[in-house]
Order: C-alpha cells, then sequence, then structure tokens
C-alpha cells in the first residue's frame, strides 16, 4: 500500500514542534503493516541542502504565479518528495513566520502550492507513483481533501489528521479565485468558512477519515471548549473522527544510547540519571541541592500553562526545589521567569530559544517534567519524560490524560502510579499537583519504583501505526501487506 504524506515539517530536517516529530516517525513505524509511506515536504533551505543529490521528478511552470520542481530522495532513512519553488519558500525564520515574528503575508498560497501538488501526485503526476491515500497533517496540507474532493479522481482516498485545533489557517475570500478549485467549493460542504477560506475546515469537511491525536482529544474537540468553531461539523461526522495516539522514535530517544546525555542508563541503571541531573544544573547555572529539579521544555504560551507555573516557582522554590525551563514564545512570559530566576539565583534558570541536545538532556536528568497545558492534543513531551525516567506533572486533559496514570492512593497501591495529574488547569491546582510531587518525592524507594515503570511503558508508534495502517485498509478495501497491483 501506499500512501503519500503531506507534512509543512519532518524531524531531523526542519521542526518548529511536535508534528515534525510525529511526520519524521510514522513512515518506519508502518513498515511492519506492509505500508510504504512518502512525505511531500516544502522546499525550505535546510531540506533543499539535503536532498541535493535527488532525483528531478517534476517541474512547474505556473505553481501558482512562480516556477517549482519536485525533487525525489532519501534523506536519515525517510522517503522524501520535495517541493522546490524558491519563490514561496527559499526565505529566512522558521517555516511559517520571518525573522520579526510575523506570519508570511502570502501563507495561503505557499501552503495551497503543496496541497495543490498532492493532489497531482495522486493522480498520477510522476510516473511509476500513485498512491491509494493520501495523509493530510494540519491546516498547512488541509486544502489536500478539498482538491481531492472537488477533482476528477473518484479513486483516492484521504486522511486529515489535526495535531492542534487551535491553528486553522483561515483567510479572506479574495484568494479563493487563485486556490484552482471550482466555484462550488466555495460552499459550506467545501472551503467557505465564516465568510472566507478556512484550510483546516476544508479539510475537516472533505476528508474521508479525520484523525487527532489522542483518543481524550478526540472526544473534547468535539466540544465547544475544544473544538475552536469546528465542534459542530466534527459531532456531524462522528463515525469518521478518530483518536490516535501518538508515539515517539524510540531510537532517537533512548536514554541507554543518547549521545546528548552526560551518562546513558537504563531501567536497570537509573542510578545514572544523577550525573545527567548535575549537568542540567550546570548547563542552567544553578546550585547542586537536595531537592527535586522540575523541569519544563515548551513554547512559553498561554495554552502550555506557562503563567499557571510562573504563578507557583516562589512556592515551588520554597519548598526546597529548582526549576530549569527551556523555550520561548509569549514576551510577558518569558519575562515572568526570567524574574522569577532573578529573584532566586542559583534555584530557577532559564535558556530562551530551541536546543534539541538539551533537551534531551533534561529529560534524562530532571527529577519531574512539568506540562500543565491548559489542553493538549497529545503531547510529545511526557512521552520523552516516560522513556527517560523523569516523573511526569501534567494538567488532565487531552493525551496527557491518556499517557499518565496519576499516583492517587489507590495507583500507588497497585504499583501501576507512573506520574502526577492535576485538574482543572488553574493556579490552584497545579499548587496542589507540585505539593504532591514533594511529598512523593520524600521515599525514594517508591519514587525510583515510579521511574522504572514509566520507562518500561509503551510509548512507541507499534499500536499506533498499526491503527493507522488499519484506517488506510478500511479505506481502500485492501488487505495489510497486499500488492495494488495484483
Amino acid at each position: 500500500m501506499e500512501v503519500l504524506s503531506v507534512a509543512s515539517e519532518i524531524y531531523p530536517l526542519i521542526k518548529t514542534g511536535g508534528l515534525a516529530d510525529v511526520a519524521g516517525a510514522l513512515p518506519a513505524a508502518l513498515v511492519e503493516s506492509g505500508v510504504t509511506m512518502r512525505t511531500l515536504l516544502p522546499g525550505y533551505p535546510a531540506v533543499v541542502g539535503r536532498i541535493a543529490g535527488g532525483r528531478e521528478v517534476a517541474r512547474f511552470d505556473d505553481l501558482f504565479g512562480v516556477t517549482g520542481r519536485l525533487i525525489a530522495g532519501r534523506v536519515e532513512g525517510l522517503d522524501l518528495i520535495v517541493l522546490d519553488a524558491p519563490a514561496l519558500y527559499d526565505r529566512p525564520g522558521n517555516p511559517y513566520m520571518g525573522p520579526e515574528g510575523w506570519d508570511w503575508p502570502d501563507n495561503w498560497k505557499r501552503f495551497a502550492a503543496l496541497s495543490w501538488v498532492a493532489s497531482e501526485l495522486g493522480l498520477g503526476l510522476v510516473e511509476g507513483y500513485r498512491p491509494q491515500v493520501i495523509h493530510a497533517h494540519d491546516w498547512q496540507a488541509g486544502l489536500v481533501p478539498a482538491y481531492v474532493k472537488f477533482g476528477p479522481s473518484a479513486t483516492l482516498k484521504t486522511v486529515m489528521t489535526v495535531h492542534n485545533m487551535a491553528f486553522q489557517g483561515t483567510f479572506g475570500a479574495d484568494i479563493f479565485s487563485q486556490l484552482r478549485l471550482p466555484l462550488h467549493a466555495f460552499s459550506v460542504e467545501g472551503v467557505e468558512y465564516y465568510g472566507g477560506v478556512g484550510y483546516l475546515k476544508a479539510g475537516v469537511e472533505c476528508a474521508d477519515v479525520v484523525t487527532t491525536v489522542s483518543p481524550s482529544y478526540a472526544d473534547e474537540i468535539r466540544t465547544p471548549a475544544f473544538g475552536m468553531g469546528l465542534e459542530g461539523l466534527l459531532n456531524n461526522r462522528s463515525g469518521t473522527v478518530f483518536g490516535v495516539l501518538n508515539g515517539i522514535d524510540m531510537q532517537a530517544w533512548n536514554p541507554a544510547t543518547d549521545p546528548a546525555l552526560k551518562r546513558n542508563y537504563s531501567a536497570g541503571t537509573i542510578q545514572g540519571r544523577t550525573d545527567n541531573k548535575w549537568a542540567v544544573l550546570e548547563a542552567f547555572g544553578l546550585d547542586v541541592l537536595d531537592g527535586p529539579l522540575f523541569a519544563v521544555v515548551s513554547r512559553l504560551t498561554w495554552q502550555k500553562g506557562i503563567d499557571l507555573l510562573a504563578a507557583n516557582i516562589d512556592m515551588l522554590v520554597a519548598q526546597g526545589g529548582q526549576l530549569a525551563v527551556l523555550g520561548s514564545g509569549d514576551a510577558e512570559l518569558e519575562n515572568a521567569i526570567r524574574a522569577a530566576s532573578l529573584r532566586h539565583p542559583g534555584k530557577v534558570g532559564l535558556i530562551t530559544g530551541y536546543n534539541e541536545a538539551l533537551s534531551h538532556l533534561m529529560q534524562g536528568g530532571a527529577d519531574v517534567m512539568m506540562v500543565p497545558s491548559r489542553f493538549e492534543p497529545c503531547g510529545l513531551t511526557q512521552l520523552y519524560a516516560l522513556r527517560y525516567g523523569s516523573i511526569p506533572l501534567v494538567s488532565r486533559v487531552g493525551g496527557l490524560n491518556d499517557t499518565v496514570i496519576d499516583a492517587n492512593v489507590a495507583a500507588l497501591q497497585a504499583e501501576v502510579a507512573t506520574g502526577v495529574q492535576f485538574a482543572p488547569p488553574d493556579e490552584q491546582a497545579l499548587a496542589n499537583a507540585i505539593r504532591r510531587v514533594f511529598e512523593l518525592y520524600k521515599d525514594q524507594k517508591s519514587w525510583k519504583k515510579m521511574q522504572r515503570r514509566g520507562m518500561k511503558s509503551d510509548v512507541s508508534w507499534a499500536s499506533s501505526a498499526a491503527h493507522y495502517a488499519q484506517i488506510y485498509a478500511s479505506l481502500t478495501g485492501m488487505t495489510l501487506n497486499d500488492d495494488p497491483d495484483s
């Protein structure tokens, strides 16, 4: 079975968040089910530089007013098809915004082009390659199902995965005439959304199947609190909406072999984490103390609950803890964390920006990894924490609820607890959870058992990839491992 994945980023080539990790790990995980997945990716400078030795398989003289070409090749074990269109993608900054922090004004065109090319690949643009399914990720690929639905192919199937409902890709109606869609596509059954064009809405409306990245989030987005205006549509087609939990790359995230760690370890040699803790303390300029080291690796935003954390830092330090924060985001929240580091030198540290190696070291050295999100479709940080023996402290929402077993009395007695949850996602509930962590940390024997239990949790892609393979098979009528040409 051939599946074309369409994503705006992919690890390890280009990454701003969890979407890249998912897009990078899923293809290898699907191999066992007999699914071959290639990924269509924009030709950002970091991507084109890595696939320079690839093969040109198509050329466009008029790609939404610019020229472009497709380059196919294999990089870092990934089968890629790169849309090399310099006028659209050869820019500084991250994939979506310039160095000044503003979205590129032509993002509508950049990602419409990506989606249109995906639909052309589905129609057999490249000789010898014709996928049975196109798997689109997030709003940047949201027009793929619309191009297929309103195009000439009756057999091509589409899957739309929503990684975060908060980012929808909405634009004015004035762009519609340039999207290469028929007039009747500008309707409730197509791309129209409150008088404009909604890319994610189009994907949710037009795809054969909609998935999101955890079972709890699949339920939550059917409510006004989490649906962000699309809850009615999702409820109308609830029979084709599924929650498939994300996994992680077990080779890239392996404490026994991770080169970013000061000392490697396993569940059987968990004492080796101590050397990593000292290394984290050194990296953040923190003192060597006896209390627990709390860590945050996150975008510093309201969604991630960083304001709830900032309100509790003084209490956390007063209890004898330390805090290391890696991330960037809202200036006000960055300043709040920075002010706390000045109030508590040697106890609170902040490093802004993104550092992949340091994030690995923090997972391998922190006693507690905090994810106090107000909503979290799946979350990967807590999965990395489980894998590395860092106790996750999480709000009881979305994928955090699905992956972390709260250390309540019953779970502790049954010896199944893997972390600490709190609800609702507010300041006081987080404060209570932090106090619970300190109580748990006092019993180091029980604490280490919880660490080892987390390290033995199945956070791989195995079962989730099998679920996706079943979805593809149900859409195409194919039996897994069948030859589509037989």
